[in-house]
């Protein structure tokens, strides 16, 4: 079954860890970003607890050895999901595997970002993007709703596929160029959703959540019957 990872974009730990109790039955994970880590940093990070709970989205972007020193600094915080930027390209991608190795079973597991979910795209360019991020060492790739089917086919059942960008129906764009519904990204094989302004803005983000959570329960898995699960 897909997952649900709630966007806790702030720079208010309070305010974070208030988001996530509210959504802690309904969420598997919690995705802190630029704006939080630059805020609050590591500390902030822990204050949120299990790093098993945290999908690290800072789309680190640099030349390889950088990006390979930046994933060493990460490792202690033991996140689940750790973004790189896949224009960095193969290069900086294997570097990144490289330095998450040294932790073992315990490394997070890399996502590379193809395309920014609020900017137009070719399809051609993002299935480009995340079949070189596959072959370099990273576990999945973040890619709009729209793709997924396509990188799905593309990339096979191994591939971790995490869809920002989404929206309920009757939900607001905001900034997103490329939204679908939660049922339609579950429908079309992402392991996991992120969700944020949809359920941290709504008079009662528990409530917001839950519903998110039950549509995907509810959604056929792609493959269901042939041993397809989500996240």
């Amino acid at each position: 079954m897909t997952g649900l990872i709630v966007a806790l974009d702030t720079t208010d730990i309070a305010q974070a860890r208030s988001w996530a109790d509210a959504t802690a039955s309904s969420c598997e994970m919690l995705k802190l970003g630029l704006e939080f880590f630059a805020a609050n940093g590591p500390g902030g990070v822990r204050a949120l607890g299990n790093g098993e709970k945290i999908f690290l989205d800072l789309k680190l972007h640099d030349i390889p050895n950088t990006v390979a020193g930046a994933v060493r600094a990460l490792l202690p915080l033991r996140p689940r999901l750790l973004t790189l930027h896949a224009a960095g390209e193969a290069a900086m991608i294997r570097a990144a595997r490289a330095a998450a190795d040294a932790a073992g079973d315990a490394r997070p597991r890399l996502l590379a970002v193809t395309v920014l979910t609020s900017i137009e795209s070719t399809l051609s360019e993002i299935m480009l993007r995340a079949e070189m991020a596959m072959a370099a060492g990273a576990d999945g790739v973040v890619c709009s709703g729209h793709e997924l089917r396509a990188l799905r086919e593309l990339l096979g059942d191994d591939a971790l596929l995490v869809a920002p960008g989404i929206r309920p129906a009757g939900s607001a764009a905001d900034d997103q160029a490329r939204t679908v519904t939660p049922r339609a990204a579950a429908a079309a094989g992402a392991d996991w959703i992120v969700v944020g302004r949809p359920i941290t803005r709504a008079d009662n983000p528990a409530q917001a959540a839950s519903a998110i959570a039950a549509e995907l329960a509810s959604t056929p898995s792609p493959l269901e019957g042939e041993g397809r699960g989500g996240g």
